[in-house]
């Protein structure tokens, strides 16, 4: 192998683990940051609570809202919920992937979904583009994987 050839191994090999980590990092915070979303359920289900309570004459409003309202929100708050950790989970499986050197493909798909969060999933996703594209890194996730040795 040729100093250059070895030199850019180095490099690419720094620059996966780098990404590795930045999508480690971006689903821990994905994870975090859907949890707003269980905040949502809880108020939609004191609000579903709370108007199931009021007695008709303590509104001035011949009807007081319908219960199923705080459900809606509740229901709002619990898509916000799982499609944050299904994400989460997405770009955790993506890091697993630059690691282990498997699915480029699918390792590109997530890197473009994460260009919607701006600004760092942006960064992380153009940045994800640029290494995944060169012909090395492509290289060596063409190569065959060797299995894990048995213990």
């Amino acid at each position: 192998m040729s100093e250059e050839l070895t030199r850019q191994s180095i490099i690419d090999d720094e620059h996966l683990k780098l990404l590795s980590l930045g999508y480690v990092i971006s689903a821990g915070v994905t994870a975090f940051f859907s949890l707003f979303g269980l905040m949502y359920v809880f108020m939609g289900a004191v609000v579903a609570a709370a108007l199931a309570h009021i007695p008709a004459s303590a509104t001035k409003t011949p009807q007081p809202p319908p219960a199923f309202v705080g459900w809606i929100l509740s229901g709002f708050g619990l898509a916000i919920f799982l499609l944050g950790l299904g994400f989460a989970a997405l770009k955790l499986r993506t890091a697993f992937c630059i690691k282990r050197r498997t699915s480029r493909t699918f390792c590109m798909v997530i890197a473009g979904i994460s260009c919607l969060g701006v600004p760092y999933g942006t960064v992380l996703g153009v940045l994800s583009f640029i290494v995944l594209g060169r012909d090395s890194v492509a290289r060596q996730f063409d190569a065959p994987v060797a299995p894990p040795p048995v213990s």
